[in-house]
């Protein structure tokens, strides 16, 4: 994306070297799978992860958008993968995790179907290939469908059978990528998810549901007192985990934004300034740059770390362009 809107060349150069890294380093060739974990040159966890496919599908297809032809194939690859161990056709979603020979496991979650609708949609913006909009649109479907027994919001965990588990780490702290509790960053990102189908399948339940779930993130996970939106609430929306994370504010900051473009409703446009007031004033690392990873309910840094290695800036980078396909139509 770095490519498409400055043309350095070193850009595209570490584009092709991630793309090698990716094919050559975390791939087997014998499984088709991709390692979780690669420490030193070597492999520490062959975990196949739903999530990270989903991820490798939207690196193929910022490759592809930038003219690295190849990628094409290796969209259709991914999908092919997922499509083969992943999807389960009986539910129309994707399964969460395997083993590095493929044996299922047995949670499921919104997550990884969430990160697989985006990359089906970033998929289909770069090929026009019906096939990625149409399980974009089934996966969007059937996970906001879900979160009607919620008040159409979204929970996290699953048993094997795709029935809500709320038991799921509940009481469980440590588990920061598999939390209890209603994700206030989760329901902004579908919403952001739905804006973006929209464009190419106009529903009117679409954008109703966005709505709903940005309107309910924000008055469940908005910190009155402090300010900021706090990692997730409890099922009778009380404050469950009251930490500020980077991603959360940066997602809830792009959906602002369109749905303020949207609706043309001064309401969103004034969440959006409020989300990045808050953001500028408490994230945004003014000496060194980027975004600081976690700060605590009263917004203190727990420690000088941006987003990690995992993430880079892929959110905050991601809300910029989105940002910017808005302002561009001004």
């Amino acid at each position: 994306m770095a490519y498409i809107h400055f043309g350095k060349d070193d850009y595209l150069k570490r584009t092709r070297h991630g793309l090698d890294y990716i094919r050559n380093v975390h791939r087997n060739p014998q499984t088709g799978g991709y390692a979780w974990i690669i420490y030193d040159g070597k492999i520490t966890d062959d975990t196949n992860h739903c999530y990270g496919l989903a991820f490798v599908m939207l690196a193929y297809a910022c490759a592809l958008r930038i003219g690295i032809e190849q990628a094409r194939e290796w969209l259709r690859e991914t999908y092919d993968l997922m499509e083969e161990h992943f999807w389960l056709k009986e539910k129309c979603l994707y399964a969460s995790e395997a083993t590095g020979n493929w044996k299922l496991k047995d949670y499921r979650g919104q997550n990884d179907n969430m990160h697989a609708c985006e990359a089906m949609l970033a998929a289909y913006d770069v090929t026009k290939n019906e096939i990625y909009l149409e399980r974009a649109k089934i996966l969007a479907k059937i996970m906001t469908d879900s979160s009607k027994e919620l008040y159409y919001q979204i929970w996290e965990h699953y048993h094997v059978d795709w029935t809500p588990d709320f038991e799921y780490n509940k009481n469980v702290r440590t588990n920061i990528f598999r939390p209890w509790g209603i994700q206030t960053g989760h329901q902004t990102e579908w919403a952001k998810l739905l804006l973006i189908l929209d464009r190419y399948d106009s529903q009117s339940w679409h954008l109703e549901r966005a709505i709903q779930l940005f309107d309910r993130a924000m008055k469940y996970g908005w910190d009155e007192k402090n300010g900021g939106l706090i990692y997730g609430y409890d099922l009778e929306g009380n404050f469950y985990d009251g930490d500020k994370y980077f991603w959360v504010q940066a997602e809830s900051l792009a959906t602002a934004a369109l749905l303020g473009d949207r609706l043309k409703d001064e309401k969103y446009w004034q969440w959006y300034d409020k989300i990045w007031n808050y953001s500028w004033k408490y994230f945004v690392d003014h000496k060194y740059g980027a975004w600081y990873r976690i700060l605590t309910p009263t917004n203190e840094k727990y420690s000088d770390e941006k987003s990690p290695a995992g993430k880079t800036d892929y959110h905050t980078m991601g809300v910029c362009y989105e940002i910017l396909n808005v302002i561009d139509k001004e």
